[in-house]
């Protein structure tokens, strides 16, 4: 329902306390005029800069809120309904006096008709005013209406895109303001002559920065750039790029040894479908004061769902989640948990969810249970086919001889990076360089068999092709991995 069907029927059931949450002033006073214009009520606004403006004006309401809310019951009518707006008065309601004279005048329009809406960009109501008070919301701009805009902008043949490309951009623009896309739209235009999305995902980044919860990662890094992980590509890839048309993917848990390429995948998932990746790190939500920490992943949460077709990326799920026993910080941790999990549980969006692990006995199993995510992947040692695939890849991109080749046993996709990297760096055989490389299978033997050992039977093979098969059962569609794999 938009602004203006809420807003009718809750003045027709006689809510007196209406609180508009937008942060676009101007657009929902827009909405609230043609409304009561369409309805023949009365209108007045005030805020702190002009004051009141309608019938009833006082001198001194410029500087007074209080002579705001006691200049409504004058402008009463017999047979009529009265609004008044009060933009931004979240900021007085820290006032007893302002919260009791709006409280009494909330009750007395019940008599008269006469309604308090409050327009503001958050919802801070004061305990005494909880219950008085039905918060609607100032939705954003859907497909439609940002298609709008872009034609209102670009009016020249060729400024806008059609086709695919249109609907690139527009999704591009989802989840901005109506203020906002005007600008991206009219940047882009004086930019590069014709509105592109790229110029809107500049904005959205920085959109991203002031909120500070997460960060944009545009890389140019895609499935050719990863070696091997065969299965776990053509299981993100089908899902996304060809979806049924009444269900939406979730997203994906992989799990594995550290270096297998877990994180460098996530990334290059975004640029293989044509979606911005959401690097969200939970410990950047962690606030100092009460109820900020839950704020946070709401607002988090809230942005990766307005920016939307997205993939967003939690990396180390295990560390970023391992206070959830609520020992030791007030039950901050289970409190962030459950609207996380609740979150992913209920959201319709389209956002596709990535967590990477490296200990899951670290993991409550509510979080990996059956619909939390399409799948988990086992990242195991790459196999003699991967690494060969690994080391061309990164022979050819560091300029290196292929000739010379060090024992590769039990390397991960990282480690072999590594050593081409040093050996370029150094200008030093790959041989001499691998001598600097310690595998994280033989430091840290006992916790990546033990990690392999859990895996067996319960998680799909991120490198074996064909393990999976449309319709299957869970039992079914899982393969079996043997300890020894590599």
């Amino acid at each position: 329902m938009t602004l203006t069907e809420r807003l009718r029927e809750s003045v027709r059931a006689c809510f007196t306390g209406l609180w508009i949450e937008s942060h676009e002033h101007h657009d929902a006073l827009l909405e609230i005029q043609q409304l009561c214009s369409q309805e023949g009520w009365q209108l007045a606004t005030w805020d702190i800069d002009q004051g009141l403006v309608g019938p009833g004006a006082v001198a001194d309401s410029a500087t007074d809120p209080l002579s705001a809310i006691r200049a409504l019951s004058p402008l009463a009518q017999p047979e009529g309904t009265t609004l008044l707006v009060l933009q931004n008065f979240h900021r007085f309601l820290q006032s007893a006096e302002v919260v009791q004279t709006l409280s009494r005048q909330i009750l007395a329009g019940k008599q008269n008709r006469t309604f308090v809406v409050v327009l503001a960009p958050v919802v801070t109501i004061p305990v005494e005013l909880e219950k008085l008070f039905l918060v609607l919301e100032h939705e954003l701009p859907g497909r439609d209406q940002l298609a709008e805009i872009a034609r209102g902008i670009g009016t020249e043949e060729g400024d806008l895109p059609s086709g695919g490309e249109l609907d690139t951009l527009l999704d591009a623009a989802s989840g901005l303001t109506r203020y906002e896309a005007e600008g991206a739209f009219s940047l882009s235009l004086v930019r590069q002559g014709r509105i592109t999305p790229d110029t809107v995902w500049e904005l959205k980044t920085q959109a991203l920065r002031k909120s500070g919860l997460m960060s944009l990662y545009r890389g140019e890094e895609s499935f050719d750039s990863l070696g091997g992980l065969a299965a776990l590509k053509a299981f993100c890839r089908r899902s996304l790029l060809h979806p049924r048309a009444q269900t939406k993917p979730k997203g994906v848990l992989l799990l594995g040894v550290p270096g297998t390429g877990k994180s460098a995948f996530a990334k290059a998932l975004g640029k293989e479908t044509g979606r911005p990746t959401l690097c969200l790190d939970i410990g950047a939500l962690m606030g100092s004061l009460v109820g900020q920490t839950e704020q946070n992943i709401r607002q988090a949460l809230r942005i990766a769902d307005a920016m939307t077709p997205c993939v967003l990326f939690i990396d180390e799920v295990e560390k970023a989640l391992s206070g959830v026993s609520g020992t030791g910080d007030s039950g901050v941790s289970s409190r962030l948990f459950g609207s996380l999990l609740t979150w992913m549980n209920d959201h319709t969006s389209d956002v596709y969810l990535v967590a990477t692990c490296n200990d899951i006995s670290r993991l409550p199993p509510e979080f990996s249970r059956a619909e939390r995510f399409d799948g988990i992947f086992f990242l195991n040692l790459p196999g003699r086919g991967e690494r060969e695939a690994i080391w061309r890849l990164y022979i050819e991109q560091f300029g290196l001889d292929p000739d010379q080749r060090p024992a590769d046993e039990q390397w991960t996709g990282a480690e072999i990076r590594a050593c081409c990297r040093l050996a370029a760096l150094l200008d030093l055989p790959l041989v001499q360089a691998a001598q600097n490389v310690v595998p994280v299978a033989v430091t840290a033997a006992d916790s990546v068999d033990r990690l392999r050992n859990w895996a067996s039977g319960r998680c799909l093979s991120a490198d074996q092709p064909g393990i999976y098969t449309a319709g299957a059962s869970p039992k079914t569609s899982r393969r079996k991995i043997a300890p020894s794999t590599n």
